[in-house]
């Protein structure tokens, strides 16, 4: 029987489960060997089950994506994650890769190529748009930033973590308890991030962070 490549999902979003595991299964060289709906779960399965691949949401109750593609690497190298999110891969994709992963896709597309990301990255090689591998290389070429005018590129990867979960309406204290840090430090973050939008105070900071998360697609 021939070695078929081990793939685990990473989502909060049931369907989107059901929906990846439909496809995946039906390839003859690919199937799935878990899944999961936190980013904990996601590396304690990774221990259990030892799989290639992850597909890994950004959003997810218990904790980012990008924090468990960071921990994933550093306690299991050998997976290779894939990133499928509903957010615009212009503020995330390269944030995504800087903490690992091997490819982005944004899920509005997902169905031509979730395929390609996985066998591009088994490959070796790294899985973006075309609009976004562009955009990138004019980065690199140009020292141009990948989304021009965007006041979210400063934040660091836990700030907009923190920025996101305000838009949602999660209090300071609900932070603290999902990213496992004091009220404190929270704090702290709400005050960088008030520094680097040029905000004044925590009213115009909730302000923000809700209309951005209200302009955000669903998932």
């Amino acid at each position: 029987m021939p070695h078929k490549t081990k793939i685990l999902l990473v989502d909060d979003h049931p369907m989107v489960r059901e929906w990846l595991a439909t496809l995946i299964n039906q390839q003859s060289d690919l199937q799935v060997c878990g899944e999961t709906d936190s980013a904990p779960k996601a590396l304690q399965m990774m221990g259990l089950v030892h799989p290639d691949v992850a597909i890994v949401d950004i959003s997810m109750e218990g904790g980012s994506g990008i924090e468990l593609i960071k921990n994933s690497k550093a306690s299991h190298p050998n997976v290779k994650t894939i990133v499928l999110s509903m957010h615009d891969e212009a503020l995330y994709a390269e944030r995504a890769l800087r903490a690992g992963a091997r490819g982005y896709i944004m899920k509005r597309e997902a169905t031509k190529r979730v395929l390609q990301a996985i066998r591009c990255v088994l490959g070796g090689k790294l899985y973006l748009s075309d609009k976004m591998a562009m955009m990138m290389a004019e980065k690199f070429v140009d020292g141009r930033p990948s989304t021009p005018g965007s006041v979210l590129e400063r934040l660091s990867d836990r700030e907009l973590e923190v920025f996101q979960l305000l838009g949602r309406g999660y209090s300071s204290r609900r932070i603290a308890e999902e990213l496992h840090v004091s009220v404190k430090t929270v704090q702290a973050f709400c005050a960088r991030i008030k520094e680097k939008l040029g905000l004044s105070s925590a009213t115009e900071l909730l302000r923000e962070a809700t209309r951005w998360h209200d302009s955000q697609p669903e998932s």
